[in-house]
């Protein structure tokens, strides 16, 4: 038996090469919806759940071939929605009650965190594992999780069930744990749905825990409108023939808000591929967008590397992404030439460079703090390296041959939103002065749930957010220069570990995001620089000599001594958003190592 599902005034049908195994064929919503578009103009999630359901939009989501294998419309959204929030419903929960979701790329969590939602209850994203090798530390993460998050109610898919009933152990007040199929089996209750206000909690975003163990950030309604007006209004102008492609996770901030919520609080088509099917074939994503005429796009700047180092040039023929009119860049440290990169290799397949949208954001603000200028590409500035280390200024490179380091412009606050630039001692800077980068704004967290001491780190007298990164202004736009925590401070001196990675990776023997640098303090207080790095040399002369010449390099860049561990593929622990946790990878430096003997053999000078 076959069955089509056609959708009202759908201008396309995917024309991938392979049809689905499957018997069923499915059709994806379309781009061109039948209602007028309204840009975010809500009160809250479930009201604009509420409208975009009169819509014939919606989520598409795609297999590794690219096969089309499930359509959720917003119209069937808020009817599973609404469901699922009733069998919630009879567990009895308060309101604000948190419910713990492993967020695969699916319909299905789609539905809960949006069930959760109708029923006054507080969803909150937790991320599938990285790497299922890592099954201890994958539990353990989860375990962190449901800790801080106070969860009421846990769920997952059937793939990823087993890991969560094994952190759920000993959980003190976890009512249930299941998967949505078993939360299916449970009666509907009648429920008379109570509208949510714009001052409830929303959600909870857990952090990446690049730099620290991860934490709960408190968005409230409020935050989230607020956040995902600018989005899509300032930062995006969005229009209502965009459609959207997105390969990022749901449980990373903007996977979430920036390509699951704000598409639909402005009626948007967004066409799915899940983040382990990008990593292993990311041609996928760039056929969705091409075959989709998708407009929107964002990636992390590694996702743009993958594909340029992926993508072979016989496929560039198949391509056309000349629809594609915001390419958006953002989540870490952007590297001008991974922009270059790209650019060069699509530009055959109709790719224009104007496209490039370096945005600037975090969980705390929501998603969201600056935008860089629609249609005009990426801007960028080269400094000179010295007087950025010694003055912490930004000077502008004059002469050839000088070192410098190039930032990308990050673009300018989101209405309602202003970036200031302060000193330690908490005053104020001017432009071209490097110090730390602080956000006031609507969009800001209302604090870290059930903890005061690390909201009270974050959140400064007058409700602005320390983020923690470090930068400064020109001309009212925002350069990112890196974390303040990424800086390791040798005798006085301020040296970026994104400086040492960099560095280390121009080595032929070591590939990108394959570096990890951070500071270690001995018993005295000395400072010595660690570079951690995944090595696939097996010959002990070989890597001897790998170690020899980093340790040099570093010297003679930096005048420090480093201490270089070089550790099996894999080793370096990742966030849940696929970054290098140098906060992990140096508790894991200390417990693999004589920490004493290793600093003292460093002091001494032995390189």
């Amino acid at each position: 038996m076959s069955l089509t599902i056609t959708k009202l005034n759908a201008p396309l049908t995917p024309a991938f090469d392979s049809q689905p195994s499957s018997e069923i064929q499915i059709t994806a919503t379309p781009t061109i919806n039948v209602q007028a578009q309204r840009l975010a103009d809500f009160n809250t999630l479930t009201d604009a759940l509420e409208y975009a359901a009169s819509g014939t939009t919606g989520y598409n989501f795609y297999d590794a071939k690219g096969n089309l294998r499930s359509v959720l419309p917003y119209s069937e959204l808020r009817k599973k929605a609404r469901i699922s929030a009733q069998r919630l419903y009879g567990f009895g929960l308060n309101r604000g009650a948190r419910v713990a979701i492993i967020a695969d790329t699916s319909p299905e969590f789609v539905e809960l965190f949006f069930a959760c939602r109708y029923v006054g209850l507080v969803p909150y994203a937790m991320p599938v594992p990285v790497n299922l090798g890592s099954h201890t530390v994958y539990v353990q993460q989860l375990q962190g999780m449901l800790n801080s998050g106070q969860a009421d109610i846990a769920l997952a898919n059937f793939d990823y069930v087993n890991f969560l009933k094994e952190a759920a152990k000993n959980i003190k007040g976890l009512k249930w744990v299941g998967t949505p199929d078993q939360l299916a089996q449970l009666p509907a209750l009648e429920v008379e749905f109570q509208p949510n206000h714009p001052d409830e909690t929303a959600y909870l975003q857990f952090t990446s825990g690049s730099t620290r163990a991860s934490r709960g950030v408190v968005i409230t309604e409020r935050a989230l409108m607020s956040n995902m007006q600018g989005i899509v209004r300032n930062g995006l102008e969005m229009k209502p023939g965009d459609r959207a492609a997105s390969w990022l996770p749901f449980y990373h901030d903007m996977g979430l808000v920036g390509l699951v919520l704000a598409p639909m609080v402005s009626q948007v088509t967004v066409d799915y591929l899940a983040t382990r099917d990008f990593a292993i074939r990311p041609l996928q994503w760039l056929r969705l967008i091409s075959r989709n005429r998708c407009t929107i796009a964002f990636s992390q700047p590694f996702g743009l590397n993958l594909c340029t180092l992926r993508v072979r040039d016989s496929d560039l023929k198949d391509l056309d992404l000349s629809c594609w009119r915001a390419a958006g860049i953002g989540a870490e440290m952007i590297n001008p030439g991974t922009l270059r990169s790209f650019a060069k290799k699509f530009s055959s397949a109709g790719f224009d460079e104007r496209a490039f949208l370096p945005c600037y954001g975090l969980a705390e603000s929501t998603l969201a703090v600056t935008f860089s200028r629609i249609n005009h590409g990426s801007q960028s500035i080269k400094i000179d390296a010295k007087t950025l280390v010694d003055k912490k200024m930004a000077v502008r490179v004059q002469a050839d041959g000088r070192k410098y380091n190039e930032f990308v412009n990050c673009g300018r606050p989101l209405p309602g939103h202003t970036v200031k630039i302060f000193n330690e001692a908490g005053e104020e800077l001017p432009n071209f002065m490097v110090g730390s980068v602080l956000v006031h704004g609507d969009s800001v967290m209302a604090g870290y749930f059930q903890n005061p001491e690390e909201t009270k780190k974050a959140l400064k007298p007058g409700n602005w957010l320390d983020t923690g990164d470090i930068g400064f202004l020109f001309e009212g736009d925002l350069y990112i220069t890196g974390r303040r925590t990424d800086v390791i401070i040798v005798n006085g001196r301020n040296i970026r570990a994104q400086d040492v990675e960099e560095l280390a990776e121009q080595q032929a023997e070591i590939r990108s995001r394959e570096a990890s640098a951070f500071g270690i303090n001995a018993a005295d207080g000395a400072t010595t620089v660690v570079l951690v790095i995944e090595c696939r040399l097996t010959s002990a002369t070989e890597r001897q000599s790998l170690i020899n010449r980093l340790q040099q390099l570093i010297y003679m860049a930096f005048g420090v001594n480093c201490l270089v561990e070089l550790v099996s593929p894999h080793t370096l622990p990742r966030t849940s958003s696929g970054k290098l946790s140098r906060f992990a990878a140096r508790q894991g430096f200390i417990q693999r190592t004589n920490l004493s003997d290793q600093l003292s053999a460093v002091e001494s000078g032995d390189r």
